[in-house]
């Protein structure tokens, strides 16, 4: 049941979809925006989104009638237009800004977004489900270090540093949306 090379295969996977490196302009624009960021808040809440659509989110999806391709499918959707913000330097999303940022859109859908939802599904069927979840804690401990740390990394990467991550980053988000939507896309035809 426990084994250490599911457990390190399916980290990989989850932290490849979390992409929390990729994911530092944003919570570095995001804390300057709204000035804080609750990062305790973020994880726990990653985490428990995570856990708990490991274990239900299939009869949920079924429940609404939808199933897991059309998911991801409209989980590339979502991926796509933060890949082209990221790359395009535009904001597409307007919202009112909250006062601070924790479970919006810090622990959805930017670390347990869509991505990561069929991801996990994807996972359950290879490997045992403790597996995953030590994989999901270890994920969220690293989210968690680099939420608290987004200033230091700011100061050190500086604002071209940053721009040149967004870009690059934001090239490898829109290869990740086009592949999710290409792997799904054709089960739904």
């Amino acid at each position: 049941m426990f084994d250490p090379r599911e457990i390190l295969s399916a980290g990989m996977i989850l932290f490849a979809v979390i992409d929390i490196i990729g994911s530092i302009p944003l919570i570095i624009s995001l804390r300057e925006k709204v000035g804080h960021i609750q990062s305790e808040k973020a994880s726990i809440t990653s985490a428990v989104i995570m856990i708990a659509f490991l274990f239900i989110g299939e009869e949920i999806l079924n429940l609404i009638g939808i199933d897991i391709n059309s998911f991801a499918v409209a989980g590339s959707f979502v991926l796509l237009f933060l890949a082209l913000e990221m790359i395009l330097g535009i904001s597409l999303y307007k919202d009112d800004v909250p006062e601070t940022a924790s479970i919006v859109p810090l622990a959805f859908p930017m670390i347990a977004g869509a991505g990561t939802m069929t991801s996990l599904l994807s996972l359950r069927a290879e490997f045992h489900v403790v597996n995953i979840i030590i994989a999901i804690v270890v994920n969220i401990i690293i989210v968690y270090v680099i939420l608290k740390s987004s200033k230091g990394i700011q100061k050190v990467l500086g604002r071209s540093g940053i721009n040149v991550i967004r870009k690059v980053f934001g090239v490898v988000l829109l290869a990740i949306a086009i592949k999710l939507f290409a792997t799904n896309a054709g089960e739904l035809i």
